[in-house]
């Protein structure tokens, strides 16, 4: 590239031209150095707006927590055992002087023979003739009493026992025996529910064998409705009265009424 000025040209420049050229020149030059000037300076770069959207994310369930396990069942206590329960014995009848038994005497063989007469006393009866009637019991005595356990000599006026009760069983010659009437009834409740059980019960079967009414005690039982089965049937059951000597007395009875169920 040259300059306009350095082609040679032979021919004169008029001085418009010539003027024309410095100015053309000076433009040119400025523009050159204006141009490196902004090529040497960096142009702040604006920054670029973006536009952001926020998108909610939805988060991950938090897993369940560990299922704790259930502590071990506490023991239940152990039932305090109850105290035996001290059933109440009716007192011992009381004891009289017995009676000789109802009956005749056996004399017994002489032992020793005696080689002297006895003295007599004609003025006393030595024997009484009902004595040796041969009715009743054997070494007893027409004074005597049906059913005595004395002895010959004996002032007693009764069997030996004063006359009142209820006996226990150890004491009556015949204790007392269930004969007939109904069973306790078997609770519906507990039938169909397949609930067997027991009951205890302590109760006065008098002279007449049957059951003394208010006398009824309950031991033991295992269901209250079995309870109520035993109190309900007692009045209709029937029994032997006990015995002593013959004489129909009253007795304290225990009895127990099993609830089975037929398999």
């Amino acid at each position: 590239m040259r300059l306009l000025e350095s082609k040679p040209d032979n021919k004169k420049r008029s001085p418009g031209g010539t003027i024309f050229s410095i100015i053309l020149h000076s433009v040119i030059l400025f523009l050159a150095v204006f141009a490196t000037a902004r090529a040497g300076v960096r142009r702040a770069e604006k920054p670029r707006q973006e536009k952001i959207s926020f998108v909610a994310v939805k988060k991950d369930e938090p897993p369940p927590p560990p299922k704790k396990e259930p502590p071990p069942p506490k023991e239940a206590p152990k039932p305090k055992p109850k105290a035996p329960q001290v059933v109440e014995m009716p007192k011992l009848p009381k004891e009289v002087a017995p009676a000789p038994p109802k009956g005749f005497k056996v004399l017994p063989p002489p032992v020793n023979i005696p080689t002297s007469l006895p003295t007599i006393d004609l003025s006393k009866a030595i024997t009484n003739e009902k004595d040796f009637s041969g009715k009743g019991v054997a070494g007893g005595s027409d004074n005597g009493v049906k059913g005595g356990t004395g002895k010959e000599g004996d002032t007693g006026k009764s069997a030996g026992v004063a006359d009142h009760g209820p006996y226990l069983e150890f004491q009556v010659e015949k204790p007392v025996e269930k004969i007939g009437g109904d069973a306790p009834e078997y609770p519906p409740s507990l039938r169909e529910s397949g609930v067997e059980g027991q009951v205890l019960a302590q109760f006065v079967v008098n002279e007449s064998g049957r059951y003394e009414s208010g006398t009824v005690k309950i031991l033991s039982s295992s269901n209250s409705a079995f309870t109520a089965a035993v109190k309900d049937a007692l009045p209709r059951m029937r029994f032997s009265a006990a015995q002593i000597g013959g004489k129909k007395v009253a007795q304290l009875v225990q009895m127990p009424f099993q609830f089975h169920l037929a398999k």
